[in-house]
């Protein structure tokens, strides 16, 4: 397994993380996403650390705590072996103090996780959305705080805009407290827009992404074919509305690309799919998630080789879409080109 830097951070992580949101399987969504339990999920965590994947995403929302509980309970005895991102910020209940990025809700918040995870600290601590109601500094101070404690080892944002996760690590700067070194972004081959404006501010700032939902919300299992109905055991009859809207003409484009080259490589569209995002600039990890043993080592199968740079090109315009303004100036027009560096 490859580790990188997570963002510009003396943190190292595998290229693979596996995503805990099919742990619990509390309430309509992720009931959907999977159910699995505490047995299910020490023998999933096995065949990660063996394969050399140490890191572990979830999040306090994720089946009503369900996840971090079973996370924790399969990490028991081993916690040092791991990492262990979660997230915080999104609604738990309907009460005042139960969302957003207060002082208080991050300080019960990180507190109720410790708990549920069976650990003394959070390495990575992410903010799951962009609270605009708590001002920033206000924010980052009590994350330093939790830094300086040792409850929170680094800290990072969650679909964040471009502006707001700016001025995060802005007001970060001035006050010297913890920039975010992460940013947990959905991008996928049929999701390019974080290359917009997101994917230049992370190489500018040293902004380490880490990719949700690769597979384009379930779209690029290789299950889905031009001209077929939607299988009966897909997950998106259930959630797709609640993922990122994907044009039809494209996703069959992408999907008939990925098709085409797992005909030459011998790999599986799902693994192609992921393959392809770990070439990308500022990509740290990509999360995978799998509720079976069979689709965590299928998972596991996209590194350890690379698409050649004739498949990556292949994919890329299959995939391409313009982007908005004032994005797509730089994007096709010389003169704007020679302003904007290319990133690495």
């Amino acid at each position: 397994m490859e580790y990188r830097s997570l963002g510009r951070s003396g943190l190292k992580v595998p290229v693979l993380a596996f995503g805990a949101g099919t742990f619990g399987g509390q309430g309509p969504l992720f009931s959907a996403w999977g159910d699995t339990d505490v047995a299910g999920a020490r023998r999933l965590v096995d065949i990660c650390l063996e394969a050399g994947l140490s890191l572990f995403d979830t999040a306090d929302v994720y089946s009503n705590g369900a996840s971090e509980e079973i996370l924790g309970a399969a990490l028991e005895g081993r916690r040092d072996q791991a990492l262990i991102s979660t997230k915080l910020g999104l609604p738990t209940g309907d009460g005042a103090w139960e969302a957003g990025s207060s002082r208080l809700r991050l300080t019960r918040g990180v507190e109720a996780a410790l708990k549920r995870l069976r650990t003394d600290r959070i390495d990575l601590l992410q903010l799951h959305a962009f609270d605009a109601a708590t001002p920033v500094e206000e924010t980052l101070a009590a994350l330093d705080d939790l830094v300086r404690a040792g409850k929170v080892l680094y800290v990072g944002a969650s679909n964040f805009s471009g502006w707001q996760l700016m001025k995060s690590l802005a007001a970060a700067d001035r006050q010297g407290w913890p920039r975010y070194v992460a940013h947990q972004a959905y991008y996928s081959l049929v999701g390019r827009d974080y290359e917009w404006e997101l994917m230049p501010l992370a190489a500018d700032q040293g902004v380490g992404a880490l990719v949700w939902s690769p597979l384009g919300w379930g779209r690029l299992t290789g299950k889905l074919r031009r001209g077929q109905p939607l299988p009966e055991t897909s997950r998106l009859h259930l959630t797709a509305d609640a993922g990122p809207p994907v044009d039809e003409a494209r996703l069959y484009r992408v999907i008939d690309e990925l098709e085409a080259i797992a005909a030459e490589t011998g790999k599986t569209v799902p693994q192609i799919a992921i393959n392809w995002l770990l070439r990308r600039p500022t990509v740290s990890s990509v999360i995978i998630g799998a509720r079976t043993e069979e689709q965590l080592r299928q998972n596991l199968g996209a590194v350890g080789w690379r698409l050649s740079a004739a498949q990556v090109a292949r994919l890329d315009a299959a995939s391409a879409a313009t982007p908005p303004y004032p994005y797509y100036p730089y994007w096709r027009e010389g003169g704007f080109k020679q302003l904007s560096p290319p990133l690495v």
